[in-house]
């Protein structure tokens, strides 16, 4: 029953967050870095390679699997429950399509965690969140 779960959650994050993500990934808000990064990593240009290379990643990737591609731009007119149905049941049926996005993906979270910067806005952070933690 467990695995039921964990498998659901998974889904209704790849709902929200690859609809969200591939949307506006854009905006990257910069802080502070750390000592521990690489200075280039964490300057401005840095921050903002990484989301441009993400977000490139994922429009090639999607553009490379039309019917997760046709499932995620969808979603953009759909509301938010049917949205998240429609990702959750698409990923749900093509789970190494969710680990290759979560994989494509994972940069965010490095260069949030290294650098101490925030890389996306409030309303994706947490469609973010979900998704990569299965």
């Amino acid at each position: 029953m467990m695995k039921i779960s964990g498998i659901s959650v998974r889904r209704r994050a790849v709902g929200a967050c690859a609809g969200s993500l591939l949307g506006g990934l854009a905006a990257a808000i910069v802080a502070s870095p750390t000592a521990a990064a690489a200075p280039d990593q964490c300057t401005a240009s840095g921050v903002a390679g990484t989301v441009s290379s993400v977000t490139g990643s994922a429009r090639q990737y999607l553009d490379s699997h039309p019917d997760a591609n046709q499932v995620v731009t969808a979603a953009f007119n759909q509301p938010r429950p049917e949205a998240e149905a429609n990702l959750r049941g698409y990923f749900t049926a093509h789970p190494q399509e969710y680990y290759d996005l979560r994989g494509i993906l994972a940069p965010l979270g490095d260069t949030q965690r290294q650098c101490n910067v925030t890389v996306l806005p409030p309303e994706l952070a947490s469609a973010y969140s979900q998704f990569m933690a299965g």
